[in-house]
């Protein structure tokens, strides 16, 4: 029975018609591995991981990665039982070896723990990979193409490994009734009998391996004509790309996708599908940016159908081409330079961090004006910062992240354990120490160790763990004054971009009128935050005990979907409570109920006035929680008190 979907009946994939992007982009970095690998975004049920198990079937060798792999499964380890029993020393290839010449895929790659992520860019970066344990030192080769798929709602990639995919495409489930109709019925048909389903594509399949090997050997003479290379760099200089590797990557995609198309030379046309493919993810500044190009630019820049004619030999390099337009211009602007935070760093800054070196994202300047929308209005907030390294105290447990201090999967060894779960890298002295005194019994013969499994032990690592921050924000009349909603957004903006560098989970709940609304579900997905934040409204009456009540059961949500990871609730208010004939007496029960979780909470003091109620001093002392009055915070000042109470 075949193991896999066939690739051509893919919605898309069909060689005899035209190829969609997502069919495409998994060809072309087939005929040309130095492209670089292909990421796929979409959401579930897109038939991302389908197609590229597909592609799999038919072409290199195709090695998956599972996200939850341990280090030593990934690089390769040493073979235990051979080095003690035997006194020889064996490593045991990894994945990245394992996949070195062919295809090497991570589905839900935006969800690999970080120290997998590092081991992934140093394999990819020297095209080896070296193995240490103990002493013992041994290289691999690791040259693979890199096929990544994920659901761009569950978190965003790190920057350094999006740059690392060659190409990368959007893909999304067809709107037409018949197209959404024609995939159910190949799909049940391959349930009912994979076998004849597979016969039915057969002969399509052959001509997709014969089409994808005739590109390969006519690769090599394809001409990359010097109009078609500097009208590559035209292109990625007018998208204000970063780096040269963007213009490698279009260059070669576009050699590829002329053979693809039988033609020996680079057209616009090749150049243009290219583009398309390697420049989106490498025009996103920040993890707020919505990945995407600008295609009628494109068109604008590449101009005519064809390429100008080759300039005279013995032409000096810099000779400008006549339809370089900008190539007298004034090199583009990149947006105004950052505000000067002066509690930007503070000499807290991570030096272990492989973001810390970026600096706060671009936003342009304008002035933010209030819409009206009935009783309510919408500020935006202003530009964000980098806020201070916070760490939490004490040992935690929770997943791999970069903010406190936590047991993890890796970091440095502190100690041994007995395994629970079949997973850590192995502590060989400890294991050593645990069978020695047991030697004599076992009847151990000269020059070998008698080992039992209870005599294992593995080491126990200090890393960086992730948090939850829930914020609670009050968007009623009494908080919707523009300097104080704009202070307000612009530290949770800045919060939720150190957040997607430190791998915590966010939510935000909002709360008006006579309602609270979860407006997000804890998530990884900072750019989803960003734009529900930029969208919030604030006027109506003040809903206190429902807003509480809101962050009280998505917080035992949370808690039951992972109990190791540890809350903050930051609650942004005036402590008024206005909605409903029981709307003080309830709000208090509702906080003496959270009090009682035991969630670590702030309480930020939206009143402002000469006469001042100390409402929110009553709720933060009914939380157990920190009061920081809003007239002795700055936007800054506010990141600064929830990292201090995270802490």
């Amino acid at each position: 029975m075949p193991l896999h979907y066939p690739f051509s009946a893919v919605l898309g994939c069909d060689v005899a018609g035209q190829l969609d992007d997502m069919g495409l982009a998994l060809v072309l970095t087939t005929i040309s591995p130095e492209i670089g690998g292909v990421l796929v975004r979409g959401q579930k049920g897109t038939a991302k991981s389908t197609a590229v198990r597909g592609l799999g079937a038919l072409f290199p060798p195709l090695v998956e990665l599972p996200i939850g792999a341990t280090e030593d499964r990934v690089i390769g380890s040493m073979q235990l039982e051979s080095a003690l029993a035997e006194g020889r020393i064996e490593v045991e290839k990894g994945l990245l070896a394992r996949a070195d010449g062919g295809l090497l895929y991570v589905d839900e790659v935006n969800l690999l723990h970080d120290h997998l992520v590092d081991l992934l860019l140093d394999a990819a970066a020297m095209g080896r990979v070296t193995v240490e344990r103990d002493g013992i030192s041994v290289e691999h080769d690791a040259r693979f193409v890199l096929i990544g798929t994920m659901n761009p709602e569950e978190g965003e990639l790190r920057p350094q490994l999006l740059d690392r995919f060659g190409l990368t495409v959007e893909v999304a489930a067809p709107r037409a009734p018949e197209l959404r109709a024609e995939v159910v019925r190949r799909r049940m048909a391959y349930d009912a009998d994979p076998t004849t389903f597979a016969e039915t594509y057969a002969a399509t399949e052959k001509e997709l391996d014969g089409r994808v090997h005739d590109a390969r050997a006519a690769l090599a003479d394809v001409v990359l004509s010097t109009s078609a290379l500097l009208k590559i760099a035209e292109v990625c200089a007018a998208f204000e790309v970063d780096g040269l590797r963007a213009d490698i990557v279009t260059a070669r995609a576009a050699v590829a996708h002329a053979a693809w198309e039988g033609r020996t030379e680079v057209t616009k046309a090749d150049i243009r599908r290219a583009a398309t493919l390697a420049l989106p993810h490498r025009r996103r500044r920040n993890p707020f940016d919505a990945p995407g190009l600008d295609e009628e630019l494109l068109d604008r820049i590449l101009g005519g159908d064809e390429l100008p004619p080759e300039p005279p030999q013995g032409s000096a390099p810099d000779d400008k081409p006549e339809d370089a337009t900008q190539a007298d211009g004034p090199e583009p602007s990149r947006g105004p330079a950052p505000e000067d935070d002066t509690d930007a760093d503070d000499g807290e800054t991570d030096p272990s961090d492989p973001d810390a070196t970026l600096g706060a994202p671009e936003r342009p300047q304008h002035p933010q004006p209030a819409h009206a929308a009935g009783d309510a209005t919408t500020v935006a907030a202003g530009s964000p910062y980098r806020p201070k390294l916070l760490t939490v105290h004490g040992l935690g447990a929770g997943a791999s992240g970069r903010r406190s201090r936590a047991i993890t999967t890796t970091g440095r060894r502190i100690g041994a354990t007995t395994p629970t779960d079949g997973r850590g890298g192995l502590h060989l002295l400890e294991t050593i120490r645990a069978a020695a005194p047991h030697q004599a019994r076992r009847g151990r013969t000269a020059g070998r160790i008698s080992l039992q499994r209870d005599d294992l032990r593995v080491a126990v690592r200090e890393g960086r763990e992730a948090n939850l921050i829930l914020f609670c924000v009050d968007a009623s009349g009494s908080m919707a004054a523009r300097e104080r909603m704009t202070q307000v957004k612009t530290a949770v903006l800045s919060l939720l971009l150190d957040a997607y560098r430190r791998r915590d989970k966010v939510g935000l709940i909002t709360f008006r009128g006579d309602s609270a609304d979860l407006a997000l579900p804890p998530t990884h997905s900072v750019d989803v935050a960003a734009v529900r934040l930029e969208e919030l409204p604030a006027g109506g009456r003040t809903p206190l005990a429902e807003g509480l009540l809101e962050a009280a059961k998505t917080l035992d949500r949370e808690r039951l979907r992972d109990p190791r990871l540890r809350p903050l609730l930051v609650v942004v208010t005036d402590g008024r409570a206005t909605a409903g004939p029981d709307a003080v007496p309830r709000s208090r029960q509702a906080a003496e109920h959270l009090a009682g979780m035991e969630i670590a909470s702030v309480v930020i003091d939206g009143e402002a006035g000469r006469l001042r109620l100390g409402l929110a001093v009553d709720l933060a002392h009914r939380l157990r929680a920190d009061h920081i009055p809003v007239s002795e915070i700055s936007a800054s000042a506010l990141t600064s008190a929830v990292r201090e109470r995270v802490a």
